[in-house]
């Protein structure tokens, strides 16, 4: 379960059930699916702002003064179907945390895209506590127009070998808006060189 499906389920709570008799394909208006795409995504962010802004377990130290996150605009060029490339023999690794501490991972295999012709190659991995898939990465823009420490990402397994990874839903850990946390740092290769302007960007404090 990803970060925003989370806030959904503890923020908003579970959504009831309409009884509607009606036929819901009559009258059903044209949808545009760029459209659609963008206000789903500009409507999981302003969830998010407003868990950050109103829960007592929100990161954001300052909620009064919370004026909301930062983002790239939604951009479907960072949304891919990639095919995951499974590790011949996965490894167990003890990824650094902001804080020294360490958090155990499997490294369950790799992924390669591009990004306006220039290619990249990163690394899935899995968490030991957790479960789920975990796609930490830095790239050009880390330290300059995003998180330092870098961002993380997590795939949407299709269940036929390939993976649904959009950039547009990368987001900062919570260490980037408190140090009361720890999380777990990108490894070394999982940096790309090239800048990937998609999803959240620096928090500005």
């Amino acid at each position: 379960m990803g970060i925003l499906d989370s806030l959904k389920k503890a923020f908003m709570g579970e959504q009831k059930s309409q009884h509607d008799h009606h036929d819901p394909l009559a009258h059903q208006p044209q949808v545009d699916p760029e459209q659609s795409y963008i206000a789903g995504l500009e409507a999981d962010r302003a969830l998010k702002d407003r868990y950050f802004r109103q829960d007592p377990h929100s990161p954001i130290q300052n909620r009064p003064n919370f004026a909301g996150l930062d983002y790239y605009p939604p951009d479907r060029a960072f949304r891919y179907l990639l095919p995951l490339q499974p590790a011949e023999n996965p490894e167990t690794l003890q990824l650094q945390t902001n804080t020294g501490d360490e958090q155990t991972y499997y490294r369950i295999g790799t992924i390669e895209f591009e990004v306006e012709g220039q290619p990249a190659r990163l690394a899935v991995y899995e968490s030991a506590e957790h479960g789920g898939l975990f796609l930490p990465f830095r790239d050009a823009t880390s330290g300059r127009e995003t998180y330092g420490a870098g961002r993380y990402l997590e795939p949407h397994d299709l269940g036929d070998g390939n993976l649904l990874v959009d950039f547009n839903l990368s987001y900062n850990p919570f260490c980037a808006y408190s140090d009361d946390y720890s999380c777990p740092l990108p490894p070394f290769e999982n940096t790309v060189r090239f800048p990937i302007r998609a999803g959240e960007k620096a928090f500005r404090k």
